[in-house]
């Protein structure tokens, strides 16, 4: 940012919510005053035309009535507006006004005005030109050498540029190899038409070999062209610039040489009139506009570029001279003489901001006052230090950290889930299996009672749920407060009703205390036989074809949930317990209770384990050989290069080949980490849904507080995404290691034992799994999960259902791997390779 902004001369806005380009700016002296003061000529792409002359009463001052000469309104688009000799049989200016189907030209004149209003100012129609093709800019001087006169080039949005001779049409012709239109020069000089075509490259070409080239309505050759009649349209001179270029300008402040300038999208390139480079300048922002305005020293072309950062820089050839702060972003400058006023810079903006202004800097007329000296009363400064320590002191009491307890209603976050699916799913772009997938609205509601600013509103659902947005921000906070607001989604959003399998692979028991209650009334809408067979038995498929059977016992207390999957048994149960304690709790029974009594599926959760950690290996590994194939790509490469760049060509001793097979080596490999990618995100979410499965049963089996519950979920699922750099087996290694150094631990002494973990892959996941299984034995030993290191509890009693005991010593901490198999149950679990619909908690958070 510069220190200095533009001294504002003259300004003002242009219409309402009009648009303008770089073409719309022109100054002269358009009206033939002869006073060597030039105008400003304004046309927008609403069709208005402007005519400006300022006379401000002092700097700084707005357009008054009278600056403005003349304003019309064309109706079409103005696409470019410029003045020269433009009318045959006169010298005198006239001005050219460039319309997409219409180029027009004016004269424009004043008369004496004998009021105090002023003179009047009108335009005149000379002649005008209906285009056959729709134009794109124009071009305007001595085409061929003519003296006293200027023609027109206009050039199209497909590449044709048509010369107008004044009143008459001389011919057109088509570029070769157009695609888009660039930015259009004339240099009299060399007598030729610069431009940048959509290859990124400069192209000049003469105008005599414009005029004897195959006419642009006889595209094919004829054969008179055949036998040698006619030319072919060739280009003098290309310079690739690697970019798009903005505009050019060709400038000749001598007669020995002129200069092609070319704005880029990120440099600016100063060319011969032979098209090699005189030197060329990296722009550090983005340039918006540009004008090559004099020759202060010999040799040299000063230039004014404006950025996107409201920023006029002006350059002796590379180097920054100046750098001004404009109030808006130029799309057009230009410089000229206004009221006496030589080298005003005047500059236009999209929007229609126009100003008038020159460079300087404004004196400093701040004094800084004298400071009275005193002598500072040390004593009375304690004083006044101690009183305010304890006003301090007595507001961290009352209110904490943050003044929460008088502002718990200032902001409500509250969700409403619609109990109906969307009629029309904004799942379009899913497919699992044959199944169609369903959608839901969730309304929530923000309630404040104070000013807020900036709220920003997250929503949360874990995969393989999804949302349409999960971002909202709203611009009224003055309060630094998080939050939050849990809901749960209907179950039927991911599951539908299934034929029930009196056989699995995979079975938990829940015991109850109280009588078995109807499936039917727990899960109304799951019916899909008789109301009499679904009592005690009812299927679920979620989509993309898992099935999960639940079954109550018609003599005991107890629910049996089953499936082939292992971690698909979670969501079925923790929506079995929840619907049974709000089914009791509308029956108003308190003292339901639901407990787990059998074995830990420690084997079967292992296995996951496993399969994830081999997926991230596998990942691990794939970006290694892509990083050595990427390496000896680039260095064929260069080899090859070389090669080619060789003045004396030596075999290429099947470096081509090498090239081709080491490229289909790489794709192959990135093909392969994609899918490796995609396997490792089903994979954590199957993890996921077993790790929410495994510490519910822990909850039931220890009867777990919400706080020794919510211990747990932190240790065992502490990230939402797994990457490689930061993994779940050594974050969640870590945690476990932590409690059980902790609030777990037998004894200080066993406190100091190293059970850390660094937060880097492992090599294996067998600490982890002796980790798990200890932190099962303590629990079952009677430990207690806190955040307290000195809250360890006694672990003299044994639970039912529990684990042997696990020797925790170093060296008997090696046999841990060979008895893991005894201390508990393994039931079969079948690992499959196949995409399945990953069973995820329904439930969201928003923040």
């Amino acid at each position: 940012m510069s220190l200095f902004k533009a001294r504002d001369w003259w300004s003002t806005v242009l219409g309402e919510k009009e648009e303008f380009d770089q073409g719309c700016l022109c100054l002269a002296d358009v009206d033939n005053s002869g006073n060597g003061q030039d105008k400003i000529i304004v046309g927008s792409f609403m069709g208005y035309l402007r005519i400006f002359n300022p006379h401000p009463v002092k700097t700084g001052d707005g357009a008054q009535a009278e600056d403005l000469l003349l304003e019309v309104h064309l109706r079409d688009p103005i696409l470019q507006v410029e003045v020269g000799k433009f009318v045959s049989g006169t010298e005198m200016l006239h001005l050219a006004v460039l319309h997409s189907r219409k180029l027009c030209v004016y004269s424009v004149s004043g008369t004496l005005g004998n009021v105090e209003h002023g003179n009047r100012y009108q335009i005149k129609l000379m002649y005008e030109h209906n285009l056959q093709r729709t134009a794109c800019n124009m071009t305007y001087g001595s085409f061929g050498g003519v003296k006293g006169r200027d023609l027109i080039c206009i050039q199209s949005v497909d590449g044709m540029l048509m010369v107008f001779e004044q009143e008459s049409y001389a011919f057109g012709r088509f570029l070769p190899g157009s695609l888009l239109p660039g930015p259009l020069a004339y240099s009299s000089r060399t007598d030729s038409f610069i431009t940048v075509s959509s290859c990124r490259q400069v192209e000049s070409y003469k105008y005599q070999v414009l005029a004897f080239a195959t006419d642009a309505d006889k595209r094919q050759e004829t054969e008179q062209q055949k036998l040698g009649s006619g030319k072919r349209l060739v280009v003098d001179w290309t310079l690739n610039i690697g970019e798009q270029a903005l505009d050019i300008c060709i400038v000749s402040f001598n007669q020995s040489a002129s200069s092609v300038f070319v704005l880029g999208e990120r440099n600016f390139f100063c060319l011969k009139d032979n098209g090699q480079i005189r030197f060329m300048k990296k722009l550090d922002c983005s340039p918006s506009c540009f004008l090559p305005y004099c020759s202060v020293s010999e040799g040299t072309i000063n230039t004014l570029i404006g950025n996107h950062n409201n920023m006029l820089h002006i350059y002796q050839d590379v180097t920054l001279k100046w750098a001004t702060q404009l109030p808006h972003i130029p799309v057009a400058v230009r410089v000229g003489c206004l009221h006496d006023l030589k080298g005003a810079i005047v500059t236009l903006s999209d929007d229609g901001h126009l100003q008038c202004s020159y460079l300087g800097t404004d004196p400093s007329l701040f004094q800084a006052p004298k400071v009275e000296s005193r002598e500072l009363n040390y004593d009375e400064l304690d004083t006044e230090l101690k009183e305010l320590q304890k006003i301090i002191k007595e507001v961290n009491k009352s209110q904490g950290v943050w003044p929460m307890t008088e502002r718990e209603d200032d902001l409500k976050v509250s969700a409403m889930v619609s109990p109906n699916f969307d009629a029309e799913s904004q799942a379009t772009d899913v497919e699992v299996g044959t199944d169609p997938v369903p959608s839901i609205t969730v309304k929530i509601t923000l309630q404040n009672r104070v000013v807020l600013q900036k709220v920003k509103l997250s929503i949360y659902v874990q995969p393989p749920l999804v949302l349409t947005c999960d971002q909202f921000t709203f611009e009224f906070m003055s309060i630094p407060r998080v939050i939050q607001c849990k809901f749960r989604l209907p179950l039927k959003l991911i599951c539908l009703p299934g034929q029930p399998s009196k056989t699995a692979s995979h079975k938990i028991t829940i015991d109850t205390n109280k009588s078995p209650v109807s499936l039917l009334s727990l899960f109304p809408g799951f019916a899909n036989q008789s109301d009499d067979d679904q009592v005690n038995i009812m299927g679920f498929r979620f989509l993309g074809g898992s099935r999960v059977t639940l079954l109550a016992s018609k003599t005991s207390q107890r629910y049996r949930i089953q499936s082939e999957q292992f971690e698909d048994l979670w969501l079925i149960t923790n929506e079995l317990i929840l619907r049974l304690q709000q089914y009791f709790e509308k029956q108003g029974i308190k003292d339901f209770a639901c407990s787990f009594s059998g074995s830990m599926p420690l084997q079967e959760y292992f296995e996951l384990i496993d399969h994830h950690f081999e997926l991230r290996i596998n990942g691990e590994k794939l970006e290694e050989l892509l990083s050595e194939r990427a390496v000896q790509f680039r260095a064929i490469q260069r080899r090859l290069l070389t090669r080619f760049k060789d003045k004396t060509p030596a075999p290429l001793q099947h470096l081509d080949t090498l090239l081709d097979g080491t490229y289909k080596q790489v794709i192959a490999l990135a093909d392969a980490l994609e899918e490796n990618q995609d396997n490792l995100f089903q994979s954590f979410t199957r993890l996921k849904s077993a790790t929410h499965l495994m510490i519910l049963l822990i909850g039931l089996w220890q009867k777990l507080s919400a706080d020794q519950t919510a211990i747990l979920e932190a240790a065992f699922l502490p990230l939402q995404e797994d990457t490689q750099a930061l993994g779940w087996e050594e974050t969640v290694d870590a945690a476990i290691s932590h409690l059980l150094k902790t609030c777990l631990s037998k004894s200080s002494k066993e406190q100091a034992l190293n059970f850390s973990s660094q937060l880097n892959i492992p090599k294996d996941t067998s600490r982890l799994k002796k980790h798990i299984t200890l932190l099962c034995d303590r629990l079952a030993k009677g430990g207690r999960l806190c955040l307290s290191t000195d809250a360890a509890a006694p672990q003299t009693m044994v639970m039912p259902g529990g684990c042997a005991t696990i020797p925790e010593s170093d060296l008997e901490e090696r046999s841990i791997e060979q008895e893991s198999t005894e201390l508990f149950t393994n039931h079969k679990h079948l690992t499959a390779e196949t995409s399945t619909p990953e069973v995820s908690p329904l439930q969201g958070v928003s923040e």
